[in-house]
Parts: C-alpha cells; structure tokens; sequence
C-alpha cells in the first residue's frame, strides 16, 4: 500500500499541474498580463490585425474568421481616425494662416511672409465649413450568431486591449423619442460616461450594441402595431448617428454615477455642476458594433438558396429539414448535428426580408457570423482560456479553505450534456451550477476540505466524493485512480 501511493506522488505532480489551471490570481482585474500588453494599446502604436486576433486567441475559443473580421475592422477604423485627424490639422493651419493673410490685406499692410503656394497669396476667405473632410468611410460591423458563441464576449475582449472608450447597450430597450423607454442618444451617453465625459475621447470610441435583432420591423399581419415603436422606428433613429453626426447629450449626472468624494468622503455637488450641461459628440469617427442571434434567419436564407421552382426540374428542399425548422430557429441551438451554418450566406436582401429597411444594412457594411461550438470548443472554454469555468470555480471553493478537481470523464460528460442542452457557453454555466449545488450547500462552514467530481457524479449516479482535514492523501489517490481508469477506457 505504501509502494502504491508513493508511486502515485511521483505520477501525481504532472497532472496536477495539468489539472490545476493557474488563472486564479493573476485574472484578477486589473491584472499584470494585461498591463504588459502595451504593445497592442493604439497609444504605443496601433496594434495590427495579427496582434488582435493573438490576444483574442486568449479568452474566445474557435470563431476564426468572426476575430479576423474584427480586428481588421478595428485597425482600419482607427487608421482611417488617424488619417482624417491629421486632415483636419493639416486643413485647420492652413485656414488660420489664410485668415492671417488677408487680415493684413484688409489693413493695407503688406506681409512678410513666404508663401509656400502661390494660390494662398490672394486674400479669399473661405465660405466652407470648418468640418473636417473624411478621406475615408468607416465600416460599421454586423455579429450573426447563435446564443453562447461568444459574440459579446468578443466585443468586450477588444474593449479590454484597447485604449478607447467602449459603452454596450441593448437594443431591446430602445424606443423611438417621446416613448416609454430609452432613446438611442443613451448609448452615446454611455459612451461618453466611458470617457469620464471627455468628448474628444469619446467622439473615437466604439458602441457596442447588443440583440440588434429585436429591432427588426414585425410583418404587417401582427396586430399588435405599437411593436414599431421599438422596430423601424428605431432603425430610423440609428441611421444618421451610424451614418456620422453630432448628437447633443445631456451632461447632467447619471443615476449609475457615484457623485464625486471630497476630502472628507462626503459627495460634493458643486463638482457635479462643474461639468457642462450638454455635449456634442460626433458620431463620425465612432465605430458602431452591432450583434444579434437572428432567431429564424436562417429560414429567409434556407427559403433562398433552395427556392423551388414548377416543372421536373424543381430544386425542393428535403421534407425532413422543413419539418425539422418549422420555419424557426430554436433559441438554444443544438449542437447534436453538425450541419452547414445557413447564416454564412446571409446576403443583404435577407436582412431585408427579416425586417431591417435598407437603409440600415447599408450602413453595415462588414458582416461576419459565427458558428455553433463544437464539443472540443466547448472543452477548451471549461479547462484552456483565461478565466475558464474550472478555474472560477475552484477560485471560488478555494476562498472557502477546499480543494476541488474534476477528472476527465467529468469533464468530458459535462460537454456532452452541454452539445445536448444547446446554448454554447451559457449552457456550461448552467450545467455547472447544477452540478455542483449540491457542493456548494454543504461545504462551506464544514469540515469538508477536498471535493471531487467524477463521471459518475455528472451522470448523477452517485454525489460528489467528499474529504476532511488531513485525508489530502486519500483525496489524491482516489483523483489518481479515477484518472488510470479514465486512461484505459
């Protein structure tokens, strides 16, 4: 017996180290990594599309072309912010020097100055506006996919790495002025709010906004009309801030602001009236990030591509997949198939068929979507990203004094019942908060002080294996043993 765990304790330390994922304390945020990460920040230089998508690879599992789209798109935009600021310079020294010239004309005064073109030598003034002129259009983005696939995930991870403001919003709570409800000026606010109220700051920064299909126009057969108000409505309202314009936002304090302290910790309101009472803000160098499930897209698509016709010669579609859609998209996808994604070949018109009025879509013209997650991506959100599932968990019974380690055949259950249950990495939450309800009850203020989870535990064949103070060796030849058996099945 001694033999045995001895030889146990010289296998044993790999795997722990295998096991234990060490994201516990350095993924606490702020955190060194992302301190050390100045090479992606645009303020060192602005980091390029490759260095993105290696530092998406970090926390997004899979959904390679959705982190390509973006960070080309990031990159591009703030070129394109670079190019039209350094215009705008260029423009504003040229028409200050101008107004220099002919005011010297004006008082029968020649100047000394050295023209460098002869063009500026007359004194014109000039009757255009002091507006910069965009020498490039920025490309607003559409996110296509399924619940769980990480869509935001992916937008708050870039607003993570970059030095620019981020607000996110959700469409759902959008309605047309003079409604019940917020205005879409409310996501400027926040914007705006992520730049502690510096306008210049915020006039680069990026709107995310979320379940931007909720907003798409209902078919006329619905009677429920008031649906419009938070629909077209809406759509009609984005276009010109998506567009670029400047919108007036109100600078009176928030009701999610903490007032200002003073010295001796109470509010000071006086520091709240320092701040001006509106803003202007414009919207032209402001990227807008758009993302939505698309429930019952994939119908308009299916319906397009395999369009019948009359005559022997028709292209139908399989009776099979018309019963299985009925004509919706479930709203926690199953990944039990693996068919071909139809929101691949969204085109426009589909967007318009769903209910978005051309319009919009025009002006969101970088479209990408993302896939179902496989179970192996699934796999990699519990064990491999920053921040894993396991390892906020055992985070979490670490802060009450108990080890916890899940085998193998644990984790590989797990996925299975996620890829049944649908929903991506939502869907995993779900499964380990059931899974371990019974854990998190009874341990803490016990004795308890390791827990293991096995395949059996999943299966809900048997509980969670308990150990007290002092049977740590116990505790890890069993973990051992469950991992042999794991080995030769």
């Amino acid at each position: 017996m001694l033999s045995r765990f001895s030889y146990t304790c010289r296998v044993h330390p790999l795997r722990v180290l295998f096991r234990n994922l060490q994201t516990q304390a350095r993924y606490e945020y702020p955190s060194h990594d992302e301190q050390d990460d100045s090479s992606f920040l645009p303020r060192s230089g602005l980091a390029t599309p490759r260095q993105l998508v290696r530092y998406l690879d970090e926390y997004v599992i899979g959904q390679e072309t959705a982190k390509k789209v973006l960070s080309v798109a990031v990159f591009n935009h703030y070129t394109r912010v670079r190019a039209n600021l350094a215009a705008f310079d260029n423009e504003s020294g040229a028409d200050s020097w101008s107004e220099a010239n002919a005011g010297d004309a004006h008082s029968g005064v020649t100047s000394a100055h050295l023209h460098p073109h002869p063009q500026r030598a007359l004194p014109q003034l000039s009757l255009q506006p002091r507006q910069p002129v965009s020498l490039f259009e920025k490309s607003n983005v559409l996110v296509i996919g399924p619940t769980g696939s990480g869509k935001t995930l992916l937008a708050r991870t870039l607003a993570r790495v970059l030095d620019v403001p981020f607000s996110v919003s959700d469409a759902t709570s959008f309605t047309q002025a003079g409604y019940v409800g917020e205005d879409v000026d409310m996501c400027i606010q926040r914007l705006l709010q992520a730049a502690n109220w510096d306008s210049y700051r915020a006039s680069t920064g990026i709107v995310y906004i979320d379940e931007v299909d909720k907003i798409a126009r209902k078919s006329s057969s619905t009677t429920e009309s008031s649906r419009d108000v938070g629909g077209e409505g809406v759509q009609q309202a984005l276009l010109r801030m998506m567009e670029g314009s400047v919108v007036t936002v109100q600078g009176k304090p928030s009701s999610l602001e903490p007032p200002a302290p003073t010295a001796r910790g109470r509010s000071s309101p006086a520091a709240a009236q320092q701040r001006p009472d509106t803003f202007h803000i414009d919207t032209s160098n402001v990227l807008f990030i758009l993302s939505g499930a698309f429930v019952g897209l994939d119908t308009v698509v299916k319906r397009r591509v395999s369009k019948g016709s009359i005559g022997f010669t028709a292209n139908l579609a399989p009776k099979e997949e018309d019963s299985d859609s009925k004509g919706f998209m479930p709203f926690f996808t199953s990944n039990r198939r693996s068919p071909e994604n139809l929101l691949e070949m969204v085109e426009p018109a589909d967007l318009v068929k769903y209910g978005f009025i051309p319009e919009f879509i025009s002006r969101l013209p970088t479209l990408t979507t993302l896939s179902p997650l496989s179970t192996q991506d699934l796999r990699r959100i519990l064990t491999d990203v920053r921040g894993s599932l396991i390892s906020q968990y055992t985070a979490l019974f670490g802060h009450s004094g108990v080890e916890i380690r899940f085998t193998t055949a644990s984790i590989d259950q797990i996925c299975l019942r996620a890829v049944e249950r649908g929903g991506g990495a939502r869907g995993l939450r779900g499964i380990m908060e059931s899974l371990l309800l019974d854990a998190m009850y009874e341990v803490p203020g016990s004795n308890v002080r390791y827990v293991l989870i096995t395949g059996d535990t999943v299966l809900g064949k048997s509980p969670a294996l308990y150990w007290m103070r002092g049977d740590g060796p116990a505790f890890w030849a069993a973990w051992a043993d469950e991992e042999q058996r794991a080995e030769r099945h």
